[in-house]
């Protein structure tokens, strides 16, 4: 399987409007440093996953009739903000696995267009071609789910956005042992632990917790860049600041397009 990084960036992504530290000052004359919303696309064979939807170019990324299909792992706008330029288009439907979250976001999930959303069970393992994607609860403010995806021996974890892990999701994924964990890791360390999502302590307990070979930070925001700036000799070997458009191949390695 091979992952690449269509987007790491949080809500709060270099550069953030208005802001004027040294990180989104850089980032507006630098696009290597910009951030996009953070979203991944799986491939295996000739099967493609898109995970999250929120960069709003996808109709300029992915050509009609060959569109990926995508994996929600909830509907905060960032996530799922592309969707709405794609769903009145023309064409065959696109299948859409997601939280089972009759809310959606805004009228998208009463009004998909071409979208076919597909709720799905967590804990509950789905074929997508050669790969197989198990739904796993996150900890967040509005349903959300993480994917395990297999293929082969290769196995790959994507967890956004969550504040620590529910048990069940822990165990999981020390029983299940990922080759490559990638994890949301929106903030510097913080003194009171966040809410909905990880800071650099949390991620960090995480990785230790379910022991992958290798994770990679993402949903990142300028702070975040700051202090990784300054600190980012800090963390353990075997854990990489993701990168756009940077991809891992799972027997792993890390690439730069």
């Amino acid at each position: 399987m091979r992952l690449s990084f269509l987007g790491t960036g949080s809500t709060s992504a270099p550069p953030l409007y208005g802001c004027a530290c040294e990180i989104c000052v850089e980032a507006r004359s630098n696009p290597q440093t910009r951030r996009r919303p953070a979203s991944a696309l799986i491939e295996a064979g000739e099967t493609r996953l898109l995970i999250d939807a929120g960069l709003m170019d996808l109709a300029k990324c992915f050509s009609a009739g060959d569109f990926p299909t995508i994996l929600l792992t909830h509907f905060h706008p960032d996530h799922v903000q592309g969707l709405f330029h794609l769903r009145w288009g023309l064409g065959r439907q696109i299948p859409v696995y997601c939280p089972p979250d009759s809310e959606g976001c805004a009228d998208l999930y009463k009004n998909p267009g071409l979208l076919e959303f597909k709720p799905v069970r967590i804990f509950d393992p789905f074929p997508l071609g050669p790969m197989t994607v198990t739904p796993m609860p996150l900890i967040h403010s509005k349903i959300t789910l993480g994917y395990c995806i297999e293929s082969g021996d290769s196995r790959i974890a994507y967890l956004t956005d969550t504040a620590w892990l529910p048990r069940n999701t822990e165990e999981f994924l020390r029983d299940w042992q990922p080759s490559a964990l990638v994890i949301d890791c929106s903030l510097p360390p913080q003194i009171t632990p966040p809410k909905n999502h990880n800071d650099v302590t949390l991620t960090l307990a995480v990785i230790a917790a379910v022991q992958p070979q290798r994770a990679w930070l993402t949903h990142i925001g300028h702070e975040l860049d700051a202090w990784l700036k300054a600190n980012g000799h800090a963390l353990p070997p075997r854990v990489f600041v993701a990168r756009d458009g940077e991809f891992i191949h799972d027997p792993l390695n890390i690439l730069a397009e």
